[in-house]
């Protein structure tokens, strides 16, 4: 699952809507320097959340082929996102390619998925989240099985994802879509 990301609730909220039988398959990918910083975060993020860290400084590329090796042989559900950090204003950020280095050239399904609510619930720098509604819009797989394991097909998935989030925003209308003006 991949999603837009603007608060620690998104993991959460994206895990909710997963059935239960895949629970124990679930691993929302967290940032190692937040979630894995002290020996008690790191057993409540490793415990509780069934998170994994993913280290954004110095992390070599043995880390993401880990990664794609888990997504490939074993059945599991990572919950990402792929902007690489939360948003601090509520717009989406550029994606990283790191997406495209797990799933590039593989069977393996990403699922793009819209937030909905979830940076108005839990604004950057307030420490109680707000009661407000939130929604997740959930579009179709998306396998990369011929897009070339390389820098450029990389890319590619991260654009294409990018891309297919910002179409399950609503109220998003395609330019083809849209009224002529004259």
């Amino acid at each position: 699952l991949v999603a837009n990301h603007a608060n620690h609730l998104d993991a959460l909220v994206l895990g909710a809507v997963l059935p239960l039988r895949l629970r124990d398959q679930l691993f929302p990918l967290a940032a190692g320097d937040v979630f894995f910083e002290t020996p008690v975060l790191s057993a409540f993020s490793a415990t509780v959340l069934n998170a994994l860290p993913v280290w954004r400084k110095h992390c070599g590329p043995h880390a993401l082929k880990d990664l794609r090796k888990r997504l490939t042989e074993d059945p599991t559900v990572f919950i990402l996102f792929p902007e690489g950090a939360r948003s601090r204003d509520g717009k989406m950020m550029e994606f990283k390619p790191g997406i495209g280095m797990m799933t590039a050239e593989t069977d393996v399904p990403i699922i793009p998925c819209y937030l909905h609510g979830t940076f108005e619930a839990f604004k950057p720098m307030t420490f109680v989240p707000r009661l407000t509604k939130v929604a997740v819009h959930i579009g179709k797989p998306r396998v990369f099985k011929d897009v070339r394991n390389r820098r450029q097909g990389w890319e590619e998935i991260a654009a294409t994802l990018k891309s297919d989030i910002c179409a399950l925003a609503p109220g998003h209308v395609r330019q083809a879509e849209e009224p002529s003006q004259s």
